[in-house]
């Protein structure tokens, strides 16, 4: 039989990421269903380490997985396609990094994006509201590729003072979302944060350098993050120099 799954009412605090069902659970990581999708509650379940996670049809349930998937910065592997990639972005001025200038616009087309092997989608409408709220209220923000004034790919993440918390990216053209992702870590690289969250294993995060730690390690390094000055969310072109080789001065 199952562990029982508690149920939240609107003004239930969430349970402590240790009591999340375990490895041999139907579904391991879950730790509660129910409650409510408010600034509030967000910042909240963040700052212990739990994010919400459900399809159409589900109730709101909550996440708190152990191991936790983690990108250290240092770490991100930039493989020689996607380095090309860069330097040709950088250099052409028709194509900028723009941060929350098209939140909703990201978050939607995360939503609306195919994923191998799933149907439908998880950022159910409630969540689009949700986490649009969110990013009014200064707590969460898009990383956004333009190439002739058009949004062509993108991610958008959660940010609590200094610990950052990746959800999704899209892409309409090959490795929008990759330039974005790149651009993130440069920022991150830039302010000295240390690692960005990534929730789940998956091979392509791990292709890029992302690997499995301990919840109690995460939740450690979340507790330190959330105590520092907040990140200036705008993109400065300096910051690819975390990348790639600065470009010499001009003759």
């Amino acid at each position: 039989m199952p562990p029982q799954l508690p149920w939240l009412e609107p003004d239930d605090p969430l349970p402590d990421p240790s009591a999340a069902w375990g490895p041999d659970a139907p579904a391991p990581g879950l730790l509660a269903a129910g409650g409510r999708l408010d600034v509030d509650r967000l910042r909240a379940a963040y700052s212990q380490g739990t994010f919400p996670w459900y399809g159409p049809g589900q109730p709101i349930l909550w996440w708190a997985p152990d191991p936790r998937m983690v990108l250290p910065v240092n770490d991100f592997k930039l493989h020689r396609s996607l380095r090309r990639t860069l330097q040709a972005f950088r250099n052409n001025p028709t194509c900028e990094i723009r941060v929350d200038h098209s939140f909703r616009t990201v978050i939607t087309a995360c939503a609306t994006k195919e994923r191998e092997g799933q149907a439908g989608t998880w950022i159910v409408p409630e969540m689009i509201d949700a986490y649009t709220t969110l990013h009014r209220a200064g707590y969460a923000h898009s990383m956004e590729t333009w190439v002739d004034g058009r949004l062509v790919g993108g991610l958008y993440c959660v940010a609590l003072g200094q610990a950052v918390f990746g959800e999704s990216m899209f892409a309409h053209t090959t490795d929008a979302s990759k330039i974005a992702l790149a651009a993130l870590v440069s920022l991150c690289r830039h302010h000295r944060v240390g690692m960005i969250d990534c929730q789940q294993n998956t091979r392509h995060l791990a292709s890029l350098g992302a690997r499995e730690m301990t919840r109690a390690e995460f939740l450690t390094n979340v507790r330190q993050n959330l105590q520092r000055p907040a990140l200036p969310w705008s993109f400065d072109p300096v910051y690819w120099n975390e990348l790639l080789p600065s470009r010499p001065p001009p003759a």
